[in-house]
């Protein structure tokens, strides 16, 4: 055992609270309801929507990063700000529900600054680990017909695209799993939930809110969602995942930007 795994923060169990209150079960309704919970509800009334349209599901498309005023750029790039920095507020409202019983919260997850060369390599490693098998997924399901067409930028060509892309990038990953993989495991676990039900719930709801993708977004997405808790629960470390996160996201996006229109089969 290493100095490390001797002070690092096990992932909380019942134990750490001992009769988990109710309210811990009313903070995971509360987040997930202004957050990706939320997200998963509209994702499939989209669906829902998306199959009862004459047109095939393979035929449509799903646009991500739209711009808002794309006439008038300035205006356009204070949208996209306010909305990534609106995007995190879930995150704030997670740390701060976390520290009043496993403090610091950051530790407890392993979002912070103690490791930045584990999280990084082992970040790299992952996101290279699901990104290729993800792409081959997606192109699978949209031969099948059962995806939509992924349009992952729709920005208009300006000087900030690319840093926007990236920011929007990082705040999926940071939104995501501080939220799916930190909080929720952690509040779960406090809650008694066994660890498998535990990892199927946050695999299931990652799942739900691609749902607007078609069914390859969500399949994909949920068996991600399995490998990060799994991996979650080896380290006890949100920080990888984060990496990875935006890794895979900032390839999509920004890829997508740079060669969607010089190739048909994206």
């Amino acid at each position: 055992m290493t100095a490390y795994d001797a002070e690092r923060p096990v992932l909380p169990t019942e134990a750490a609270l001992g009769d988990a209150p109710p309210r811990l079960g009313y903070e995971v309704f509360i987040v997930l309801a202004i957050s990706l919970g939320q997200s998963g509800v509209y994702a499939l009334l989209r669906i829902i929507e998306r199959l009862t349209r004459p047109q095939p599901l393979g035929q449509q498309s799903s646009t991500l990063n739209q711009s808002v005023t794309p006439d008038r750029p300035w205006l356009d790039l204070t949208y996209q700000l306010v909305n990534i920095g609106f995007a995190l507020v879930p995150v704030l409202l997670a740390f701060y529900l976390l520290d009043r019983t496993n403090r610091p919260a950051g530790a407890t997850i392993g979002f912070d600054l103690r490791r930045p060369g584990f999280d990084a390599w082992f970040g790299v490693v992952i996101a290279a680990c699901i990104g290729i098998p993800g792409l081959g997924l997606y192109l699978g399901a949209r031969a099948l017909g059962l995806n939509t067409e992924v349009q992952a930028s729709a920005l208009a060509s300006t000087w900030w695209t690319i840093p926007v892309l990236v920011l929007s990038a990082a705040q999926n990953a940071i939104l995501e799993e501080v939220i799916m993989i930190g909080f929720l495991f952690t509040r779960l676990r406090q809650l008694r939930w066994p660890i498998v039900a535990v990892i199927a719930f946050s695999a299931v709801i990652r799942g739900s809110y691609h749902l607007y993708q078609g069914f390859g977004g969500f399949v994909g997405n949920m068996i991600m969602g399995v490998v990060f808790g799994l991996i979650y629960l080896r380290w006890k470390r949100v920080g990888p995942l984060v990496v990875a996160h935006t890794l895979l996201d900032v390839v999509a996006f920004v890829g997508y930007a740079l060669v969607a229109p010089h190739v048909s089969w994206l």
